[in-house]
């Protein structure tokens, strides 16, 4: 488990996916997408859920759609934002430049939902990759928002398998369907010992 420091209270992070995005590229790339009207709106409804949360700070990827997002909670809470390449969508390899197909993804995440890390984009990451470089960045932030709300603001597969990965108390009945919608949201407690799953999307713990 990372090292978070124990000696102030835990971390309270909220993490969502970034809002719906329209893309220019037709192959696979690191074109970050641009956010549609529904995508701003969403973002702003985010805002509007976390008004009384008191968030100290919205971390996000360095990817536009993430960015964009991010700007439009934050700005709305009155807080900085600040990116992390880490908090990347999963990395394809050599299907870089390809033309996109979702199922060509899928063929990969999907054996990560089923409890199979192992497999690998040829090339690039396998689920194993994702959850390492997730859990470095979530003990970072955390580490330095003690005591504090904050919100994370990522992408569907690199959130979606990481945070039930990490958190020991992730059941399939609390992340059913485990696939984060756009702008839906998951909750960790995070402390020195422990990584708690409290809500995903519409779903509590306990």
């Amino acid at each position: 488990m990372p090292g978070v420091s124990s000696l102030m209270c835990p971390a309270t992070l909220v993490v969502a996916r970034h809002g719906d995005a329209e893309y220019v590229d037709t192959v696979f790339s690191d074109e970050g997408g641009t956010l549609t009207g529904t995508g701003r709106q969403q973002a702003a409804d985010l805002a509007a859920q976390l008004q009384d949360r008191r968030v100290a700070h919205v971390w996000c990827s360095d990817a536009a759609r993430a960015v964009q997002t991010a700007e439009i909670v934050a700005s709305r809470l009155g807080v900085a934002v600040t990116t992390r390449k880490s908090l990347r969508e999963v990395d394809v390899g050599e299907l870089g430049g390809q033309p996109f197909s979702g199922d060509a993804v899928r063929a990969v995440t999907d054996r990560w939902f089923r409890g199979d890390l192992a497999a690998a984009f040829p090339g690039g990451e396998n689920g194993h990759d994702v959850v390492a470089r997730y859990a470095d960045a979530l003990a970072e932030i955390a580490d330095l928002h003690r005591g504090e709300t904050v919100l994370v603001v990522g992408h569907e597969n690199a959130a979606s398998i990481s945070l039930p990965t990490l958190a020991r108390n992730a059941t399939e009945s609390l992340t059913e369907g485990h696939r984060l919608g756009n702008c839906d949201c998951a909750e960790l407690v995070v402390d020195a010992d422990d990584w708690v799953l409290t809500r995903w999307g519409d779903l509590t713990d306990g």
